[in-house]
């Protein structure tokens, strides 16, 4: 378990999957991520889940569920991304971006990661926002999912020379 000032970052659990549909059916939360997900059973939330690092990021006060954060193989198969959802009445309270640095931090100091991506579209403009505040710059733009995706990257040795 990972604890930020303000938030709890724990392994999914099975007792996540509520919450966890709530992400993949919000049509806000899904508008820059491929669409609402309607057709996830438990069994298709839980392989979600399972991908490799899956955690859920609850409020450390009242335990209220936030959002979701992974670290898995990006689409290039050598990089590790960083991911994350957010239900829509926690953006703009910095929740989205205490986890994701936490998990930067993390991937950079428990896993000895060198080099951390994300991905997201370059319509998306919060998360581009959130990105570039934790450090991260775009290294390049590609077509993928049908839409046009800008790829930020964020070493090690930067990171530990802006936290």
């Amino acid at each position: 378990m990972m604890r930020t000032e303000r938030c709890a970052i724990e392994r999914m659990t099975g007792e996540d999957i509520p919450s966890i549909r709530r992400l993949y059916e919000d049509e806000d939360v899904r508008r820059y991520l491929g669409g609402v997900r309607t057709d996830l059973d438990v069994e298709g939330l839980m392989a979600v889940m399972g991908q490799q690092l899956h955690w859920a990021v609850s409020d450390l006060e009242d335990g209220t569920f936030l959002g979701g954060i992974s670290l898995s193989t990006h689409h290039n198969g050598e990089d590790t991304e960083v991911s994350y959802q957010f239900l829509t009445e926690h953006w703009g309270k910095g929740y989205a971006k205490e986890a994701v640095a936490a998990v930067l931090t993390y991937g950079f100091q428990k896993l000895e990661l060198q080099r951390i991506v994300a991905e997201t579209q370059v319509l998306n403009e919060r998360s581009s926002r959130l990105l570039e505040n934790l450090g991260m710059k775009v290294e390049e733009e590609v077509e993928r999912f049908g839409a046009r995706q800008a790829i930020y990257a964020l070493t090690k040795e930067e990171w530990l020379m802006t936290s």
